[in-house]
């Protein structure tokens, strides 16, 4: 099953959602805002990321949020990426768009 977890982050847009859960848990709406895509772009690469492994999720009323997966594996991974990836562009700026936009998070 590892293929399927490198599968979750085959496509750029997943790297990038992978990079933003480094440090927290998300929702929909917080990776909408920092991302600037719309929701069903959002739904749909989470629901390809929860298949392969990579996250899990949460259900907080009408919010479902979300985390890397704890597991061996994702987190080498998480390591990786905030090694590797994190403080490079495009990753790094959205890493600083997310902390400005957690402060005013409306969506809790």
């Amino acid at each position: 099953m590892t293929h399927e977890l490198f599968k979750g982050l085959a496509d750029p847009i997943r790297l990038r959602i992978a990079i933003l859960l480094l440090g927290q848990e998300l929702c929909v709406c917080d990776l909408m805002e920092v991302l600037k895509v719309p929701q069903s772009t959002v739904s749909r690469h989470m629901a390809r990321m929860k298949t392969s492994g990579l996250v899990t999720d949460r259900r907080s009323g009408k919010w479902v949020y979300y985390r890397l997966a704890d597991t061996p594996l994702v987190a080498e991974l998480r390591q990786s990426l905030q090694r590797h990836l994190a403080s490079e562009s495009p990753y790094r700026q959205e890493l600083a768009t997310l902390k400005k936009y957690l402060a005013t998070r409306k969506c809790t």
